[in-house]
Formats: C-alpha cells, sequence, structure tokens
C-alpha cells in the first residue's frame, strides 16, 4: 500500500533557524535538529531496497501514515546516518504491529517509552553500542535511532506530550532509548535466539518499557546471591507487571552474568528462578489498591489475589526477557512494562 509523498516547506537552512522554526510548528523533541533537505533524504532512502511511498505502519492515536519516505525525513532530523536507517524502519514497523498497542501506550499515563533492542549483525552494521554505558549518552547511533522512532511517534502518530501522549511525568528515556546486546560477553545464545531466530539473524525488538532500575550487588559472590538480589528488585510495588502482568526485561551486567552462568545456570533457569522468586507481598499492598488490581486492572482476565498472595510479574518464567548488556562493574538493570497490555515485537533484519 503507498501514500502520499511528504509535503515540501520552504524553511532555514541554518540549523539553529531550522530548529526554532520546528519547535514553533510542533515538529521538535525539543533538541537541535538536522534540517532534512532533498539530497540528505535521498542519501538516506538510498540505503534501503523500498518504495518511499510504502506504507510502513499506520500510527496511533493521529492514524498517521509512516511511509519510507517520511520516516527517512525523520530519521535525517534526529541525526542517522544511511547505515542505521533499515534499523529505523524495522523499529517503526514493529511498534506499528497490533501485540504492541501504539494506541494504548501512547494514551496512557504510564511512562513508558519505546525501547529499541538491535541483536546479530544488524546491531553491528549500524553501529549500535551494548558495552559500558549503553544507555547512556555519546553513542551515537544508539541517540540517533532511538530520536528517529520517538520523532516519527511525535510527527507521525502525534504522540505529543499532554495531548497524544498523556503520560503523566514522562521519562528521559523519551527522548532515546535504544542499545544492542553485549553478545562478546554473554555466556548465553544471542537475545534473538529466543524470539525463533538464528544466531546469524540480525533483529529488531520493541518494547514499551520504563528506563533501566538499577540493580547494584557488590556483595554476592554466588549466583544464588545475585539472583535473589535480582528477584527482590524486580519484585517491586507499583511496576504495572505487578498491576496486569506483561514481558518485562533484565539486562544482566557481564560479571553479574558470568557469575550466574559460571555455576551451570541457562537462561531458562534464570527465567524460571525469577518467575518464582520475583514477587511482591499481597499483604504490602493496600486493601484498595489489592482491590484497583482485582477489580479495574485486572479487568476480570487475571485470577483473583487475596492477602496471603505472592504476586507475580508474569504469566510464564519465558515472558521475563534475559539479556546481556553493558561494561564493567557489579551492576545490572531491569525494565518494567505497561504491564499486559502491550507485547514485545521482534522483525527480523537481513
Amino acid at each position: 500500500m503507498s501514500g502520499r509523498a511528504a509535503e515540501a516547506f520552504a524553511l532555514p537552512g541554518d540549523a539553529a533557524a531550522f530548529s526554532q522554526e520546528c519547535m514553533r510548528r510542533g515538529w521538535s523533541d525539543g533538541l537541535p535538529l538536522i534540517p532534512p533537505t532533498p539530497e540528505r533524504v535521498a542519501e538516506m532512502l538510498a540505503a534501503v531496497e523500498r518504495d518511499p511511498l510504502e506504507i510502513v505502519g499506520v500510527l496511533a492515536p493521529r492514524q498517521g501514515e509512516a511511509t519510507v519516505q517520511v520516516i527517512a525525513v525523520n530519521a535525517v532530523m534526529a541525526g542517522c546516518r544511511p547505515q542505521q536507517f533499515p534499523v529505523v524502519l524495522a523499529a517503526v514497523g514493529a511498534i506499528a504491529q497490533p501485540p504492541f498497542n501504539l494506541d494504548g501506550i501512547n494514551a496512557t499515563t504510564h511512562p513508558c517509552a519505546v525501547f529499541v533492542l538491535v541483536s546479530g549483525p544488524a546491531a553491528r552494521a549500524a553501529g549500535v553500542h551494548g558495552g559500558a554505558g549503553c544507555f547512556g549518552p555519546t553513542f551515537a547511533a544508539n541517540a540517533t535511532i532511538g530520536r528517529a522512532v520517538r520523532l516519527v511517534q511525535l510527527n507521525v502518530a502525534g504522540a505529543t506530550p499532554g495531548r497524544g501522549d498523556r503520560a503523566t511525568q514522562g521519562t528521559p528515556a523519551k527522548f532515546a532509548f535504544c542499545a544492542a546486546e553485549r553478545e562478546d560477553a554473554s555466556p548465553w545464545p544471542p537475545f534473538q535466539t529466543t524470539r525463533g531466530l538464528e544466531a546469524e539473524q540480525g533483529a529488531v525488538t520493541v518494547w514499551a518499557c520504563e528506563g533501566p532500575h538499577n540493580i547494584q550487588d557488590h556483595g554476592s559472590n554466588t549466583a544464588e546471591g545475585i539472583l535473589q538480589t535480582i528477584a527482590g528488585a524486580m519484585g517491586q510495588a507499583g511496576s504495572n507487571n505487578i498491576l496486569g502482568k506483561g514481558e518485562p526485561v533484565l539486562a544482566f551486567g557481564p560479571e553479574h552474568a558470568a557469575t550466574v552462568a559460571e555455576a551451570g545456570i541457562t537462561r531458562e533457569q534464570v527465567q524460571e528462578y525469577l518467575w518464582e522468586h520475583a514477587r511482591f507481598p499481597a499483604s504490602r499492598l493496600s486493601a484498595e489498591f489489592l482491590g484497583a488490581v482485582n477489580d479495574r486492572m485486572a479487568g476480570g482476565s487475571l485470577p483473583r489475589h487475596g492477602p496471603d498472595d505472592l504476586l507475580p510479574i508474569t504469566d510464564r518464567p519465558e515472558e521475563i526477557h534475559v539479556m546481556v548488556a553493558g561494561g564493567p562493574g557489579k551492576h545490572s538493570c531491569w525494565m518494567p512494562t505497561f504491564g499486559g497490555m502491550t507485547r514485545p515485537v521482534t522483525v527480523r533484519l537481513g
């Protein structure tokens, strides 16, 4: 299916003036933008063999048509290089799929952002970083890919804070949230193999989740100790995963992952342990809050919980997604999601 060609505007060529004009028109995330000249957009489009007017997805709440050309315009403005454009296209296609529930994600007051995980050869080709500080600044591919996906949400989906995006407080992760798995430091098979792909295949996976919640454990020297700390961190009151399950993400730091794997523990056994132990005592919730979990947020689709129950964060062990990222240091992190109202989507790339 083809959409309309992007409309051309006569805007300032100076980057500072262009950025100011985009802010005035509501086309900006608040940071300086690169002017998407015809030459820059053409260079971006040349990186893929796709019809520029092909509709990659129809994005809620505006029901905007995200064509290849429009996505390229936003990728240029975000600062992407052409080799990163295939990842941006794949990520936009993924968030457009029904299981991701972009309409609900943009309408919710919950502070969820789009986390883009790039795996395998696709990550290496795009230069996406998975090592030390991978969720932070200075890594151009991570920053610009994540930012491009957010600009598409703003400019095509209409996810403007306070209007199309109803997040109560928002999150810095909404500026850019993209990383790669640290495959060279992972003791387990590459993440994309958990999504039905082969280790040598590239992939892009998207979640609607919060920014990373740090899990530090400098005291435990055993797998059991580290997993106990992680389970305690993930079984937290107030997360949407306690309220309505879903598919949260655990990013082991390489040192924690090595200690766990040296004990012969597989990724699947990590998932089983956390499903059993990353739970929160219902007795520590107020009666009215537990009632909200049972009557309103569960919507009748989940079992009712009593005050003596331990509340799990997923329905099944395999819904706890485990990867490795980062550099030296005894830190890991986890990303709670919007809950069972969204599901991660994986797109093969290459």
